[in-house]
């Protein structure tokens, strides 16, 4: 059978190879062709762009911000509305125009590539997507190494996004984005140049989680340790999906006084470790487990439920809440209502609220509390004691165990993993991996949870910095001689983002799973598992074998 469409973003892909008939995340074909036209467009604007610098043209501030929102629209699980995509399509392909007339003014010579010359009317946006897809690149290894890169470029977006909505950006990230696509929309560029532009994906990975880190903790002041309530209260909620914390301060802003509670959910979840946004007495809880068990549980909650980012699962055409979801900044869905941000980066939410006000409230899932807020300075504070415990043996090893939960039940590994550790091992988490083992009885180490969860995704900066600082502390030559392991499980970009930061910063021996991303070429992987020694999970029980002897 043809191909109606090609997407190996995401570790569910289809067979471990590809979804070609419709996403295992939901997407259509059409949505498909149309995030293929979106990302060529802005390979368009990137190369432009870069154009344009290399002649000290200043780039309009709108370039980054197409390419931002271009980026982060295509994430797995993100937007799904053709006519969302659509309109962005038409925004990127305004301003390349802009961009090649600027180029045109300034006497600058642009490269002779279709990504700068072509153009496409709407009603053709569709037919013209099916022949600019990945599949474009007919080398196995080019494709994979763009492609790598291109992934890693979408985490990026992600993180750059919610640190520019705290007024938080840094222009020489901007420019790698324009950079690096013009690089990958070229048919010259040879293996190795795209393999040194992999392994610089991941230098800027860091800069941007650091950039990030930053803008959270200037925000709304640095994480602390937080019991969080997992049951629920009497009156009617509001729950709120994502990692965007702009946008929940800006709920709980607007629901004050309203006799409106504000539910976390997911990746939403460490918003109650920052103690600005702790601070309100409205925001009561986490409802829920990770992402993509939301069709179960959303039945169950009664209220609205606002998308902040990516996670949407498509509802059954016989889901109780289909009709009660909202979508805000990349997000999108065919239905649903979107909010719009306005020129001073301020939403309105005053119609999930009047909604909220005439639901019941949410039924409970669990009863009980989870903790963390385990963020970088949180540790440092426990510095003292870590290092009496590591060095009295009583703590034998950390283990990383960050990254994405699924819907694979081969990810019960997780599970089993962390619950089959030695008493001696501290897990360290981040992102929406730790649902598979946060609300487990796991223990202490003299005083220590055994579970010190940083927060999101993005957060697994902490535990850069808290490797590092561990490599000055015991004095060794590299974060490689210290006892931490990596045992990473991935699902979309912002994953590869996470994983290129810790291959960029020497770090060595990283597992990840449940699978080997589709989109990595044997000869890729050699290169990989050659120079970083990469691998993929095994069993429970040889895995700790080989990881913690």
């Amino acid at each position: 059978m043809e191909n109606q469409m090609f997407c190996f973003q995401c570790q569910e892909t289809a067979c471990g190879t590809g979804c070609v008939l419709r996403g295992v995340c939901g997407k259509q074909p059409a949505t498909a062709h149309l995030m293929d036209l979106l990302l060529y467009a802005l390979k368009g604007v990137g190369t432009v762009a870069t154009a344009l610098r290399k002649q000290q043209v200043v780039v309009p501030e709108k370039a980054t911000t197409v390419i931002v929102d271009g980026l982060f629209s295509t994430i797995t699980n993100a937007n799904f509305d053709d006519a969302s995509i659509s309109d962005k399509i038409t925004a990127a392909l305004t301003v390349k125009k802009e961009l090649v007339a600027l180029a045109q003014k300034n006497n600058v010579a642009l490269p002779q590539s279709d990504v700068v010359t072509f153009d496409v009317a709407p009603a053709d946006y569709e037919s013209f997507g099916k022949g600019v897809g990945i599949l474009q690149e007919e080398d196995l290894n080019l494709r994979s190494l763009k492609e790598l890169t291109m992934y890693g470029l979408k985490g990026m977006a992600a993180y750059y996004e919610h640190a520019s909505r705290l007024n938080h950006t840094e222009e020489d990230i901007a420019v790698f984005m324009e950079r690096a696509l013009a690089t990958i929309a070229r048919t010259d560029a040879g293996q190795q140049e795209l393999l040194d532009l992999v392994m610089e994906t991941g230098q800027y990975g860091v800069k941007v989680m650091a950039l990030l880190d930053k803008a959270n903790t200037d925000s709304y002041g640095r994480p602390e340790v937080t019991h969080v309530n997992i049951g629920v209260g009497k009156r009617p909620g509001i729950l709120i999906s994502g990692h965007d914390l702009r946008d929940i301060e800006q709920l709980l802003e607007q629901t004050q006084g309203t006799d409106v509670d504000v539910y976390t959910h997911g990746e939403m979840l460490p918003a109650h470790y920052y103690p600005r946004l702790k601070k309100y007495s409205n925001l009561v809880g986490n409802y829920g487990n990770a992402w993509w068990k939301q069709k179960e549980e959303f039945s169950h909650f009664n209220g609205p439920i606002v998308f902040t980012t990516n996670c949407i699962v498509p509802p059954s055409p016989k889901s109780n809440y289909k009709d009660r979801v909202f979508t805000a900044n990349s997000t999108g869905y065919p239905g649903w209502k979107h909010i719009a941000t306005d020129a001073n980066g301020h939403k309105d939410f005053s119609e999930v609220i009047e909604m909220a006000r005439h639901c019941e409230a949410p039924e409970a899932l669990e009863q009980g509390e989870i903790i963390g807020g385990f963020a970088h300075d949180q540790v440092f504070a426990l510095a003292d004691k870590v290092v009496e415990a590591v060095k009295s043996g009583a703590i034998r090893k950390f283990v990383v165990m960050s990254g994405c939960d699924g819907r694979m039940k081969s990810r019960s590994y997780y599970a089993d993993f962390a619950q089959s550790l030695p008493k001696d091992v501290v897990i360290l988490t981040s992102g929406c991996a730790k649902y598979k083992y946060n609300k487990l009885n796991l223990g202490d180490i003299n005083g220590i949870p055994r579970v010190l969860d940083a927060g999101q995704c993005n957060d697994s900066y902490s535990w850069v910095v808290v490797a590092l600082k561990l490599k000055e502390i015991f004095g060794v030559d590299s974060v490689n001689d210290l006892p931490i392991v990596f045992n990473i499980a991935w699902y979309e970009q912002k994953a590869v983002i996470v994983l290129l930061a810790l291959l960029s910063l020497g770090v060595k021996n990283i597992h990840i799973g449940p699978t080997l991303p589709a989109f990595v070429s044997p000869d890729v992987l050699k290169v990989l598992q050659d120079g970083f020694g990469l691998g993929t999970i095994t069993t429970v029980d040889e895995d700790i074998q080989k990881m913690i002897g």
